[in-house]
């Protein structure tokens, strides 16, 4: 089993995300690369501990390779906001990809510098890389959050269409092909 990390903006977006993905045994929502130890996500919120909203995927390398989750994260969210991803704003929304290991770090690397070549300079990418710092899980109710609140307005407006563009977009990625 091998682990990746990414911060992209709201965890609900990115756990409804890469949950589909065959290969994706466990997208556990939480917070990483912040100042203090368990933090609340009214205190992430707040903007003040330093932490980004992130997924921790726990993910079988035999089955989906850390290259085709990078591309899934580069394709669900804007890699050239600074701090932001669409209405949500501040430190907690930035782009992020924490590694677990030197491979992890030069296949990031290598994803960016390709990526710059399509991006104009104006719109830089600015997606952070760096060494995984503590990852603290989310609280309970942050956990599948799109799966069990589909209804819900932030699901119905802002998930439900960057999941079905991402399923347009990687059908022979997912685990339930539709």
């Amino acid at each position: 089993m091998a682990v990746a990390t990414f911060a992209g903006g709201c965890f609900w977006c990115l756990d409804a995300v890469f949950s589909q993905l065959a290969g994706v045994y466990r997208v556990t929502s939480g917070y990483c690369g912040g100042y203090n130890a368990n933090p609340t996500y009214e205190e992430v919120c707040s903007g003040a501990t330093g932490h980004a909203e992130a997924v921790r995927i726990d993910f079988n390398s035999e089955l989906i390779s850390y290259r085709q989750l990078l591309e899934v994260f580069f394709a669900i969210h804007d890699p050239t906001t600074l701090n932001r991803q669409g209405a949500d704003v501040g430190t907690q929304y930035r782009s992020a990809i924490f590694v677990h290991t030197p491979e992890q770090r030069r296949e990031a690397l290598e994803m960016v510098e390709s990526l710059a070549a399509v991006f104009s300079p104006s719109a830089a990418i600015v997606t952070e890389i760096a060494d995984a710092p503590e990852f603290y899980p989310a609280e309970s109710y942050h956990q599948g959050y799109f799966a069990a609140n589909p209804g819900q307005g932030y699901c119905t407006v802002i998930i439900n269409p960057k999941v079905a563009a991402f399923r347009r977009k990687f059908p022979a990625l997912l685990n339930v092909p539709g």
